[in-house]
């Protein structure tokens, strides 16, 4: 277990390189246009993942509605947060959870919503590890007030997780046809899963 004193100073540096989600939208839009990715590496895979990836969130900053009720709980809450966001362009996951994270935090003034990249602060993730792997996206919930983390989330939504939890254990890898499935619950379920499970973050 990583020492408190060892966290506050990693979140601090990760805080320091931090972007607002708009930054990183439009950094990932030019990305686009120069056919290129965020993280270590470069590959042609990762550019197209880029590439599709944008159009994704920009159909979901476009579409995503949050219910009544949702809204509701979210403005009811009175406690300043940091939401810090650690992803990467290329990332299928991020692309779907990212807009969904970023329109409950406007809803309320007192979450400071701010992006990180993964590759970038591999020591901050290595402290929110997800079963050994460096999973994202992976949301930091830390209090203002006391600079201590409340809580986290990721890399995916809870029936997601256990899809892949229950596909792993019948086939032993994520292959390319559960990640298509995958797609397709993400955009039946329109993000509400995510809203439910983050409402539990307040």
């Amino acid at each position: 277990m990583i020492e408190e004193s060892n966290l506050k100073a990693l979140l601090e540096s990760g805080l320091a390189k931090s972007m607002s989600y708009k930054d990183y939208r439009d950094m990932v839009a030019k990305l686009v246009e120069e056919n290129g990715t965020t993280g270590v590496n470069s590959t042609q895979d990762l550019v197209a993942y880029t590439k599709m990836n944008n159009s994704r969130m920009k159909r979901w900053d476009k579409t995503l509605k949050l219910s009544e009720d949702a809204v509701s709980k979210i403005v009811k809450n009175t406690k300043t947060m940091t939401w810090l966001v650690l992803t990467e362009s290329w990332c299928g996951d991020a692309a779907h959870i990212m807009p969904v994270l970023h329109k409950v935090a406007e809803q309320n003034d007192n979450i400071d919503f701010k992006v990180v990249l993964r590759d970038e602060n591999t020591a901050l993730i290595d402290a929110f590890l997800t079963n050994g792997g460096r999973s994202i996206p992976k949301l930091i919930v830390i209090d203002n007030t006391t600079n201590t983390v409340i809580d986290t989330f990721g890399p995916r939504p809870s029936t997601a997780a256990q899809m892949a939890i229950a596909y792993k254990n019948e086939h032993g890898q994520l292959t390319p046809e559960f990640k298509e499935d995958l797609q397709r619950w993400y955009n039946k379920d329109k993000g509400q899963t995510v809203v439910t499970d983050v409402l539990r973050l307040f």
